[in-house]
Parts: structure tokens; sequence; C-alpha cells
């Protein structure tokens, strides 16, 4: 049996849960050699780590290895969307203000639009963009949540009840129903942080409509600040952080489940909050507010920010378990599939170094661009790895934000915010190509026991 901690409470009132939180924990530990055993692919992975293949897409790649002599290297990383490279897409885009409603539409209708195409297009969502003053009346208002993604779950499957046919699960329906989900989850999660800051906080209220001429990453910082002021540079930069978040393969957590939920035959609605319940976790969508979190402590320890043997040191110390959180992690390194490099994680360091430097900040980004090099190398000294190590996108991402002034209940949100477009690509495939119910299996290694009448129970 492997060892776990026992947990008990002061309370006397709570010897009960404390008894039952132990035999469950007792239950249910299993020996982590039974993995291998009977060959299972933990967490769908391989013994190297890499994801097993349970489907094909044709929404998004990520690529991170190269072909010689008929041996996978690793390479430089690349992600395509529809198969477009990641980088020509910025680089294309770089002067336009709609670049994540541009990257929308190439991943729910398989190619970039013509210039009228996406004119239609930009009309149809703005259209769908505003909530009713009932919706927000009713959901938003009634049950601000601290939590803005529980938030979000919640007021998109209220949204249900405010479809004339909800259970439609035709590909048009679902079209329909996920453009009207995009158009609003800016305004959604705007208005469940005022809601919150309002209610439980007892802050100004401020809730805007959303404006028709604006982009995505505009009425966000238009709709969130007070005064409705951002800079040019502000919004392009949330556009790029929109645009590189929107898709990630088919493999990655939520999107893996919004392809489980919605082979089940279920609605719109639940398909895409489960989605938003897989992103919350901190090993996934949450995972940026964690780099941010753990770079304020290295600051707070690091005495010197320019001398890179203390930052070693105490580098040293997190992967040793003994600072920050005790986990061993240095979050925000590290890639499942990336090695030499996260192209996302490029792109945005990119634009945060012309953020910082157009809002004094630069001695903070390049303190992250110091600890992200010294750590990439501790790391690899430490765990003795052979293969590259790099920095994935969630490192940049949440200094983004904070140098954007976006509160940090806000960071995972505007995560949801962009993905949702990818799990709505991802759904719509599911259900055009009609796919079985998917139904992985698990391996049985408990024991059968026959049955025992009560009274000659011990315990």
């Amino acid at each position: 049996m492997s060892q776990f901690e026992v947990v008990h409470f002061e309370n006397s009132e709570t010897v009960l849960f404390d008894e039952l939180y132990n035999n469950a924990m007792l239950s249910g530990m299993i020996d982590v050699n039974l993995y291998e055993e009977f060959g299972v692919m933990r967490g769908l992975r391989d013994s190297n780590g890499k994801g097993v293949l349970t489907g094909l897409t044709e929404i998004s790649d990520v690529v991170a290895t190269k072909t010689v002599d008929g041996k996978k290297l690793p390479d430089e990383g690349s992600l395509y969307y529809q198969g477009y490279n990641v980088y020509d897409l910025i680089e294309g885009m770089k002067d336009k203000r709609f670049a994540f409603e541009e990257t929308t539409y190439l991943l729910l209708f398989g190619d970039l639009p013509s210039h009228d195409q996406f004119e239609r297009f930009k009309e149809v969502m703005a259209s769908f963009c505003p909530l009713s003053n009932e919706f927000t009346r009713d959901v938003i208002m009634n049950m601000p949540s601290e939590n803005i993604m529980n938030g979000l779950q919640r007021g998109l499957l209220t949204l249900y009840s405010y479809d004339d046919s909800p259970e439609d699960i035709s590909a048009a329906n679902i079209l329909r129903q996920s453009l009207q989900i995009i158009a609003k989850m800016t305004a959604m999660a705007t208005y469940l942080y005022h809601a919150y800051q309002h209610i439980k906080l007892d802050k100004n209220l401020v809730i805007k409509n959303p404006k028709q001429e604006y982009s995505t990453a505009e009425n966000l910082l238009y709709m969130l600040r007070p005064d409705g002021q951002f800079t040019e540079l502000e919004a392009k930069v949330l556009d790029v952080a929109l645009v590189l978040h929107a898709e990630h393969g088919g493999g990655n957590n939520s999107t893996f489940t919004a392809h489980v939920v919605t082979s089940s035959g279920t609605d719109t609605y639940s398909a895409l909050s489960a989605a938003i319940a897989s992103l919350k976790g901190f090993r996934h969508g949450g995972a940026n507010l964690k780099v941010k979190h753990m770079m304020e402590d290295i600051m707070a320890n690091v005495k010197n920010w320019e001398d890179e043997e203390e930052i070693r040191e105490y580098l040293i110390r997190i992967l040793d378990k003994q600072a920050f959180d005790n986990n061993g992690l240095i979050y925000g390194i590290g890639h499942a599939v990336y090695t030499y490099s996260d192209p996302r994680e490029v792109i945005l360091k990119s634009y945060a170094q012309k953020l910082a430097a157009a809002k004094g900040r630069e001695k903070e980004f390049e303190f992250y661009d110091r600890v992200e090099r010294i750590a990439k190398a501790t790391i690899a000294e430490r765990r003795h790895l052979f293969k590259p190590i790099c920095a994935n996108v969630d490192f940049y991402s949440g200094l983004v934000y904070d140098i954007l002034g976006i509160p940090e209940s806000l960071f995972t949100p505007i995560f949801a915010i962009s993905r949702i477009s990818g799990w709505s690509a991802h759904r719509l495939e599911e259900v055009i190509n009609k796919g079985k119910i998917i139904r992985p299996a698990y391996k049985y290694v408990g024991h059968h026991r026959p049955y025992k009448p009560m009274d000659v129970r011990k315990g």
C-alpha cells in the first residue's frame, strides 16, 4: 500500500469526516508499479511522455521534431492553424486590429476570409456581442463568483435557457450557437469581474456595452477599465495573445474534454462548459497565474536581480522543494511537446518586451528573461535531462496581462475567451465526422470479495 498523509481535524465534530477521509485515501491509492505491469498509458502518455494518438484533426498541428535519416530529432517548435504557420499569421496580421477575429474565422471555416467575407463575419459577431439586460441582471449580478471561471461556466450553461433550440445538435445549429458564445464571452467575463467587485467588495459598478466597431481585444480593455481608454500597442499585444491561445491541437486537456463530451451527443452549452471546467485547473489554463506568483516570490527573495548565481541558487531551492510552493516545479519552463522552443512563447515574448519598454518596466522584463535562461540550464542539470527544454507561453502571458493592468482573476478567463474558438472548431469537427463515443478503458486492479452482512463487518 502506498503511503499518504493522514489528515486530522482539531474540531471534534469532524471526527467522522476524518475517519471517512482516511478510509477513502486507503481505498483510492493504487500501486504505481501496476501501470507498467499492465502497460497502461498513464494520462494517455507513453513512457517518453508523448501523447497517445486518440483521434484525427485538420484544425491545428503542433510540431516539435524534424526527421533526419529516418530518425525524429528535436527541432524548433511550430504551430499551424488549418495549415497556416502561426508565425506567418501573426506577421500577416501585424497591422490589423482584428487578428483574433480573423483567426476565429480561419479555425471555424478552414481558410482565411476574403475582405467581403470578413466584413460580413464581423457584422454577425458584433450583433451577437451584447448580453441582454435580463441576462446581466438575473445571471451576472444575481450570483457573482469570486472565481470568474466558475461564473463563466454557470453563465454558459444558463445561456441554454435563452436558446430556442438548445438541444439541436445539427452542424448548422452548433455553428450558430458557437458564434453567439464566442461573441458573448468578453462581456460575460468583464461583467462577472465588475459584479463581484461591486457586490462583494463594495467597489463602484462599471458596466459598459461592447462597441460594435471594436475588436475583442479592444472591447475587453474598454469594458474592463473605468475610463475605457487604451493605447494602440496595448490592444495589439492583447490581440496577439488571444491569437496565440486560440488553439493548440486536439490533445490538450480542455480540447480533448470538448471532444469527449461532444462524442456523447450532448448539447453545445454542456460541452463547452466542460471544457471551461478543464481549463480552470492550474496544470492547464491557470498555469500563467502560477508563474506570476512564482516570479513575485523569486523577486522578493533574490536581492540582486542581476546576480545570476543568486538567481540560480534560489531556483535550485525551488527545484529541491525548499522554496515557493514546495512542489519542486519552476512553472512556465518545459512543455510536453515542444523542446527547443514554444512558438507562442517566442512571439509573445517579443511583444512583452515592446509593452514593457512602453510602460517603463524594462527591468522586470529583463529579470524574466534572465530567470528563463538560467532556469532552463538549471533544470537540465539538476534533472539530468538530455533533451532540450524551453519556456512555454505561460511564462510571459501573466507578465503581459499584469503590465496591461488586467487583474489576476481574469488571467484564466482571457484564456477561455480565446480558446473558445478552438473548442468550437473541434466540436464541429467531432459532430461533422460522426465519430464514436470516446470511451477509453481502465484496468481493474482491486480484489473481488464476498459480501458480508453488516453485523459481522469490522470497523
